[in-house]
Order: structure tokens, then C-alpha cells, then sequence
């Protein structure tokens, strides 16, 4: 591991976003904000806008798993895009941890997300109707933009709903989290609002790296928690991250204009889904919340399938946010409870829906941005849609500008220029 502290801005942080000229102004005390990324063995050559206080080597430490999961090859569930599988077995039996509670649970999340704090430093974010993509499809299609949250991403509302929750003497000790980049914006301006100290553990994304850091960047956070008494910030398995997610939900039935047939919902470790799922499902029962996944990363709709938690063998790294190799309990016991199925997608419909969404509104996101915009379009084509209204999550756009040649080319193919 390698340690990175940088010291505060003097100013305070301004974030503006890209709709309606919404503006936060956060003025908060200082905070110390530090990155600590994976591969002691890689030279890294940072030039950080804030000062450079201290850079040093961070002791390796041995992890372990305390309950190992079942690997299981990503390619061993596949079916046509657009088909509605992975579908929770809801015929009877224990069908959560707690089968018993469920109306317990189903107040408390209501509750949470009714009482959320999120909008201390994020937006309600726009339903926009996407006409080109909607006459295309024959279906109504709405875009719940989350691309347009101060950080270009969903993740801050987790993020700070789980901090905002914290007695003071838990800020008072840190936190700390490991992120493969959204979530970590999310940590670091929740940390600058309410004036704590914040670690940041992620993986080195260079070509020499193995795809397992991330999960070696996790265990080195938790551990790091564990030793050292930190607030360890999960990006997704939480009850407060959830139910911060989960106001998206909420916002969707409040700004939706007449009745909704679906909400389309990337998925990665399940946050999102599970928030969303957690509000709606209790309100408008009827309304299908389908998850979005790549092929080669489908560790939800692979944990569906199975009936259990099980551990990709191998995900896919061409969406960052999207290669997570085994979802959360509480996401994975939400889910099995609460939606409706999967439908999964290749790179190339990903592509194709980025610049689908490029040439709808001249927004550009990232590729875990526009998989559930993949996955209403294959879905409204293989069910013949006609006339409904679907939405679905764009749930954010921090897309590396060295990666649009290879977007384009996979674009390029499903349609002429």
C-alpha cells in the first residue's frame, strides 16, 4: 500500500451542478482527506492540487475471509439480452435472514429514507423524458439523472447518509473506505461537510494491476478500521448507505407522470437497487425494479440464480464500478426479497447506449452510467413494449477521457454515423 495525506483547501468547496445551475456551498472546518492505493511495489507520481504533507509506505498487513463464498465463472448464466431472468424465488420459505420481520424492516427503511439526510450536500436530481430514445423504442422512456449529483454520481447520497448518522465521537475518530473512484468523491466532500478526517483506500487502476486489488484494498480498509478505530464506510452493504440510495426511489415516484412499468437499475454490489427497491416496492408494489448487468460481471443476478452470496471467479473490468466480484448480505437479502429479475447485457449495447445518450442530450457517461439505459432498450425490443413508461438510473458520468476511442469503436457497430 502506498500512503498519500493531503491537507485542506483554505476555501471552501463550491460544487455546482450541471442542471438548473444548483449550487452547494459547503463551508465546513478543515478536514484531512488521504488516499491510500494498493501495489507498495508501483512508483506513483501524484500532482495534487492541495499540499503534499506526507507520502509513505503503509504496513502490509495479512487478511483473511471469514466466510469464504462459492466461486462461480460469470459465463455460467447467460441468456438473451434483453430477457428478464435471475427471477428471486418468491414461492415460499425462509426468504431473508429475517422472514419474520419483514414488515419490520419495511418500516424501518421507509423510515430511514423518508428521514434522509442526503440533500444536505446532493440534488433532486431530474426525470427527463428522452424523446429520440422513446420514439425509438415506442416506450416511454424517462432518465433519472444522476449524472448531474455534485460529484457526477449517486454515491455521494449514501455516502453522506451513512456519515450524517455518526455520533460526533465517531466523526471525531475518521473514517475511512475503499472505492474504485465514486464512492471515494462521495466520502471525501461528506468528510469536508461534516469536518472529519477521512481515509481513502483504493486499487492502482495501471495495466500491471490484477483486478483482485480492489478486494485486497477492502480488507486492507476494514482492517485498518478494526486496528485503529475508524468509521469503515461500506459503498454499498450498509442499512444508512441503502436507505440514502433508496431517496431516489422516493424521487422517482414523486416526478413520474402517470403510471410506471419499470425502473431499470445498474447494479454492482447492490446498493442502489436495494435502496431503490426498498422504497418503491412498499409504496407502488406494482412497479417492476429490474437490475442491469454486464455479462461478465453478474454477481447479483449470479447470487439470485444460485439462491446465496456466490464470488465471481473473474469480473469484467471495462466498467470499473461494475467489477465487483460479490455483493453485499444485506443488498443480496434486500434484493432476493424485493425485485424482479435481472437483464444482462454486452459492451457493445453499453456503448451504444452511451452514445445513444450523447446524441439524446450531448451528456457523456460513464459505462456503468449507461447500463440500465442498455438494459430498457433491450428490454423494451424483446418484449415488444409499446406506450409504457420505464425509467432508468444514469447513475453517473466520471468517464476517463482516454476511454472514449474505445466506446466510440464499440458503438460504431450497432448503427451507421
Amino acid at each position: 500500500m502506498e500512503r498519500l495525506c493531503l491537507a485542506p483547501s483554505p476555501s471552501s468547496l463550491l460544487l455546482t451542478t450541471r442542471h438548473n445551475n444548483q449550487k452547494k456551498n459547503l463551508r465546513h472546518q478543515p478536514c484531512i482527506i488521504t488516499a491510500l492505493f494498493t501495489n507498495p511495489a508501483e512508483e506513483i507520481s501524484l500532482k495534487p492540487s492541495t499540499p503534499l504533507n506526507s507520502f509513505e509506505k503503509a504496513p502490509h498487513k495479512p487478511f483473511h475471509q471469514t466466510q469464504p463464498l462459492k466461486k462461480v465463472s460469470a459465463e455460467s448464466l447467460k441468456y438473451e439480452s434483453g430477457f428478464l431472468g435471475a427471477v428471486p424465488d418468491k414461492s415460499g420459505g425462509d426468504n431473508g435472514r429475517e422472514g419474520n420481520n419483514n414488515i419490520h424492516d419495511a418500516m424501518r427503511y421507509l423510515t430511514n429514507i423518508l428521514m434522509s439526510k442526503v440533500y444536505d450536500v446532493s440534488i433532486e436530481s431530474p426525470l427527463d423524458y428522452a424523446p429520440k430514445l422513446s420514439e425509438k423504442l415506442h416506450a416511454n422512456l424517462w432518465l433519472k439523472r444522476e449524472d448531474l449529483q455534485p460529484v457526477f454520481s449517486f454515491k455521494i447520497r449514501g455516502a453522506y447518509n451513512m456519515m450524517a448518522n455518526l455520533s460526533k465521537q465517531q466523526l471525531a475518530r475518521g473514517v475511512i473506505c475503499s472505492s474504485a473512484g465514486n464512492h471515494a468523491q462521495g466520502v471525501a466532500v461528506s468528510a469536508q461537510k461534516l469536518g472529519c478526517s477521512a481515509v481513502i483506500v483504493m486499487p492502482l487502476t495501471t495495466p500491471k494491476i490484477k483486478r483482485e486489488s480492489y478486494d485486497e484494498a477492502e480488507a486492507y480498509a476494514q482492517q485498518r478500521a478494526k486496528d485503529e478505530g475508524l468509521i469503515f464506510v461500506h459503498p454499498f452493504d450498509h442499512p444508512d448507505v441503502i436507505a440514502g440510495q433508496g431517496t431516489i426511489g422516493m424521487e422517482i415516484m414523486r416526478q413520474i407522470q402517470g403510471p410506471l412499468h419499470a425502473i431499470f437499475v445498474p447494479v454492482g454490489g447492490g446498493g442502489l437497487i436495494a435502496g431503490i427497491a426498498a422504497y418503491v416496492k412498499r409504496v407502488h408494489p406494482k412497479v417492476k425494479i429490474i437490475g442491469v448487468e454486464a455479462y461478465d460481471a453478474n454477481a447479483m443476478a449470479l447470487s439470485i440464480h444460485h439462491g446465496k452470496r456466490i464470488m465471481l471467479e473473474r469480473a469484467g473490468g471495462f466498467h470499473r464500478w461494475h467489477s465487483i466480484k460479490k455483493v453485499g448480505e444485506e443488498t443480496f437479502r434486500l434484493c432476493r426479497e424485493l425485485i424482479d429479475g435481472f437483464v444482462l447485457v454486452d459492451h457493445d449495447a453499453i456503448c451504444a447506449s452511451i452514445k445513444d445518450m450523447f446524441e439524446e442530450n450531448r451528456s457523456i457517461l460513464e459505462p456503468a452510467g449507461a447500463v440500465a439505459i442498455a438494459g430498457a432498450e433491450t428490454y423494451c425490443k424483446y418484449y415488444g413494449l409499446k406506450g409504457e413508461n420505464v425509467v432508468a438510473i444514469t447513475s453517473g458520468a466520471n468517464m476517463n477521457f482516454d476511454r472514449l476511442g474505445l466506446v466510440s469503436q464499440l458503438a460504431v457497430g450497432r448503427r451507421c454515423e
